[in-house]
């Protein structure tokens, strides 16, 4: 009996050792998940102020380049216009060169 009682305590003490050690392991790799779901939170709050940056780029961009083709339209017409001053200052000045 004194032997199957030693038996019992070394292998209650040795599954006590493993389950401190399972212990232990699940401590840490719970610390490191929380530190993972940390950084991975902080990622996607810079993911979302990324895309609300690019989306006021985009609109930013849009403007610009709506802009951008209003001033070519402008500079468009204002060239047909000098064009046009040009011609009417050629022919106005024909007739009086002439004899």
């Amino acid at each position: 009996h004194e032997q199957l009682l030693t038996m019992m305590e070394e292998r209650m003490m040795d599954v006590e050792q493993k389950l401190r050690l399972v212990k232990r392991l699940l401590q840490d790799k719970v610390h490191q998940l929380k530190e993972q779901l940390s950084k991975n939170t902080k990622a996607d709050a810079m993911v979302k102020d990324l895309y609300v940056e690019n989306a006021q780029l985009l609109k930013a961009l849009e403007v610009t380049e709506q802009r951008q083709k209003t001033a070519e339209r402008k500079n468009y017409l204002l060239e047909e216009k000098i064009a046009n001053l040009n011609r009417i200052v050629k022919n106005l000045a024909s007739p009086s060169f002439s004899p």
